[in-house]
């Protein structure tokens, strides 16, 4: 699997993307032919490759933005396949009409796009069939072997069985000492070369926390100069899952992992191409900010824009900005509380503006102004900060960066409304920071965009 910015990217799905970028190209060059008849020729083909390409691009955004390629159930639930990649087509047909009635020059011919869409529909169905059978049973598929059986373990499990795509596959664990029937262990510490080379093991993954001091070096240590690879829990979590794990996790990990590096060079491009971002798209938004500033306080009765404290950077406490989604009065009597689905202090309108994020535009000034970055974790207010830093260990280290506008977290995770998920988002969150780059910054940015269009969170 690929580690840090692009953790959903797989083998499988950039070869996904691949083969299905030509068929959609090998559909339009066939529709062409059909349409065109006797006028088809090379020439005319090499002429009309930038029209074909164009229809190629605006599928794969399509096909893309319906989660066709980072989503595993897309390989596992026929029904669901269906579903999106009609969606996908559909939205695919209604951006070319757009263009074509705004720019006819575009169209390859009349009747290529219909013919393409009928033959992308049928092919593109048979491929993810034909695809999902091989890469089942020929595909490269790395096997671990777990040595302890942690929390930390039986959630990693739960991960790859739920969001895997058959990349990764756990045979199974050890334990210290051998297990009952009713642990389903395959052997004990000592049973580890003759479990690896039983089950033809890839890598040997260690709960550290779980072995350390139980573990028979001696015989690891053969097996590491005959080719075994080992790996610390820990690691391959994040590796797999695009999260740190909380349960075990100490500070001498921190200090010895590999990341957490920000170099100054990074830093500057990231703010520089924050505040040009953030002073474009608040000139630009500053129509829509008005108009929906007065739909605010038509609808409902206080101040169109809100503030309240958050803090950022190394604790510092500022006031964020954002377009009210709330009665006016929604904590009086209650005091700071989280949000949850269906909230009913939230507005009729303010229902839409959370659903589109737009809402969170007048935040585009707290970018600008540097107590925020476009992307960062989530800001939190000091109430809660006070309380979660008491109940969830390493809490602050999400302090060390500025929050952000969007965040890894936001993208990969849904709203949060109790310590639990804001467990959830911390081990997203350490994971950004210890991973920063303009990288995965702008492979947020592209989640992002996909996250409001499919409305997610929130």
């Amino acid at each position: 699997m690929a580690k840090g910015l692009m953790q959903p990217v797989t083998w499988r799905s950039s070869a996904l993307i691949l083969s299905e970028t030509a068929l959609i190209i090998a559909a339009v060059i066939v529709s062409t032919y059909v349409v065109l008849g006797s006028a088809w020729s090379l020439p005319t083909v090499a002429h009309l490759l930038p029209k074909v390409l164009l229809i190629g691009y605006v599928c794969q955004i399509c096909l893309y933005y319906g989660d066709l390629y980072d989503d595993p159930r897309m390989l596992r639930d026929l029904r669901h396949m269906m579903v999106r990649l009609l969606q996908a087509l559909g939205a695919t047909s209604i951006l070319l009409a757009l263009l074509y009635a705004w720019y006819p020059d575009l169209i390859v011919a009349r009747g290529v796009f219909v013919l393409t869409a009928a033959i992308v529909g049928a092919s593109l169905m048979g491929w993810r069939l034909a695809f999902r059978w091989a890469t089942v049973q020929v595909g490269p598929r790395e096997r671990l072997l777990l040595v302890g059986r942690s929390a930390t373990a039986h959630n990693f499990e739960r991960e790859l069985a739920e969001h895997s795509d058959n990349a990764v596959e756990v045979v199974g664990f050890v334990e210290a000492q051998p297990g009952d029937a009713a642990s389903q262990s395959l052997g004990a510490f000592e049973d580890l070369p003759a479990i690896v080379r039983a089950h033809a093991v890839d890598r040997v993954v260690v709960n550290l926390a779980d072995a350390r001091g139980k573990l028979p070096m001696d015989k690891l240590l053969e097996m590491k100069l005959q080719g075994v690879t080992f790996a610390d829990l820990a690691s391959v979590y994040e590796e797999c899952t695009g999260k740190i794990a909380l349960e075990n996790l100490r500070p001498s990990w921190l200090v010895f992992s590999d990341g957490f590096k920000k170099s100054a060079t990074t830093l500057i491009v990231k703010r520089a191409i924050e505040v040009a971002i953030a002073a474009v798209a608040l000139v630009v938004c500053l129509p829509i900010l008005l108009i929906l500033a007065a739909a605010i306080v038509l609808t409902s009765p206080g101040p169109a824009i809100y503030s309240q404290l958050r803090v950022g950077q190394n604790g510092r406490v500022f006031r964020v900005y954002k377009l009210r989604s709330m009665r006016n009065d929604a904590e009086r009597g209650t005091g700071a509380v989280w949000s949850v689905p269906g909230d009913p202090r939230i507005t009729r309108l303010g229902t839409i503006l959370r659903r589109t994020r737009l809402d969170e535009l007048p935040q585009l000034w707290n970018i600008l102004i540097g107590n925020m970055s476009l992307v960062g974790p989530r800001p939190e207010r000091p109430e809660f900060v006070q309380e979660l830093s008491k109940q969830i260990p390493l809490y602050r280290l999400r302090h060390v960066v500025k929050p952000g506008l969007t965040g890894w977290a936001q993208v990969r995770y849904t709203y949060t409304a109790s310590v639990e998920d804001t467990m959830e988002k911390l081990q997203h969150d350490l994971f950004y920071i210890k991973n920063l780059s303009l990288r995965l910054d702008l492979f947020i940015i592209f989640e992002t965009v996909k996250t409001v269009v499919l409305h997610r969170g929130r």
